[in-house]
């Protein structure tokens, strides 16, 4: 097992000193290679702005936001995922899955290819009880039957994706309820409310883990699980929260992205993992556990969404974009591991 001690934990850093702070929280001085995707981001604006001056105007910002917002909720799950020692690939599938069955419920029969047996005032709580579910049994097989995470949730990932295929018979839902296209198109106080809702989140997920014995703990069970117990912790108690919630985030997700599409495609999130780990990757989440912020996680999406839209802008052609942000990261993911000034494996 690699040495991830304890003291990567924000409270047990304590001891050795150096600490700062971050939106009010103590966090270890080492940290702050958390801030190294910082510059890196003011680079890309600055050349976004070069290369066209429409970057920087505010409808495109709103427009990188908001399309960012969708994945960033399952970056956010899966670096909590992360944090503790597990991962979960399945996240992009109940990204579909979930608003998929509240669809094919909730929309009518014939015109939107549903099944029209429930109110559309439904559709939010049967996404999030989805979304709940998937988690409760990733928990049950990884946690309670000791099975492991990587092929479990591989698996589910399957699984999902053809259960999705299954019910929409291939097709897209459409003709969504108002409740289902609220959150991808409202807008609070002149912004998307999906921007709110995602950094209300982040903001949210920082405190807890920077300040609570919760959050403490998280790191305690990705540091050394057999020491976390030793110390007191719950941790299959912790595991399964994590789990269950990281599952409802990819649901409220998929709940976002097909408010602001009106409609749920039946490869809905297809793929969208790959990119997931790359943004907590290079925002300094480490896949051995008990390391990173949720701050440097929403860097590193941050970056990769606007690196995208300065290649969309410069008109980039789209069959290039792929491989091109596949360097990118590779590139990105080196240079966030020299200035945090170690290399992890």
């Amino acid at each position: 097992m690699p040495e991830t001690v304890l003291a990567d934990a924000p409270e047990a850093a304590g001891a050795r000193g150096g600490r700062t702070a971050l939106f009010g929280g103590r966090i270890p001085l080492a940290r702050l290679r958390d801030l190294a995707l910082v510059p890196a981001i003011v680079v890309i604006a600055v050349v976004g702005q070069i290369v066209n001056p429409v970057f920087l105007q505010p409808d495109n910002l709103m427009n990188v936001l908001q399309t960012m917002s969708e994945m960033a909720l399952l970056v956010l799950a899966q670096t909590m995922i992360l944090i503790v020692r597990k991962m979960d690939l399945s996240l992009e599938s109940t990204m579909g899955l979930a608003p998929g069955v509240a669809a094919w419920l909730v929309v009518p029969a014939g015109a939107g290819h549903g099944l029209g047996l429930l109110p559309g005032a439904w559709a939010v709580p049967v996404t999030l009880a989805v979304g709940a579910l998937v988690g409760v049994v990733n928990a049950l097989l990884i946690i309670r039957f000791g099975l492991n995470g990587f092929i479990v949730t591989l698996g589910m990932l399957i699984v999902l994706r053809g259960i999705l295929t299954g019910i929409s018979g291939g097709q897209t839902f459409f003709q969504l309820p108002p409740s289902m296209l609220y959150l991808g198109t409202a807008e609070w106080l002149g912004m998307p409310a999906s921007i709110w809702v995602c950094l209300t989140l982040f903001a949210i997920a920082i405190g807890v883990l920077g300040w609570t014995s919760f959050g403490r703990s998280l790191y305690a069970i990705g540091g050394n699980v057999d020491a976390a117990k030793a110390a007191g912790i719950r941790t299959d108690r912790v595991l399964w929260i994590v789990i269950v919630t990281g599952s409802v985030l990819a649901a409220l997700s998929g709940l976002l992205l097909s408010g602001r599409l009106a409609s749920v495609a039946s490869a809905q999130g297809n793929g969208y993992i790959f990119t997931v780990f790359a943004a907590a990757v290079i925002g300094g989440i480490s896949l051995n556990g008990g390391k990173g912020t949720m701050f440097g996680a929403f860097s590193g999406i941050l970056l990769l969404f606007m690196i995208q839209n300065v290649l969309t802008l410069a008109g980039v052609p789209a069959q290039w974009i792929g491989a091109l942000n596949g360097l990118i990261i590779l590139v990105a993911l080196s240079i966030s591991r020299i200035t945090g000034g170690k290399v992890q494996d």
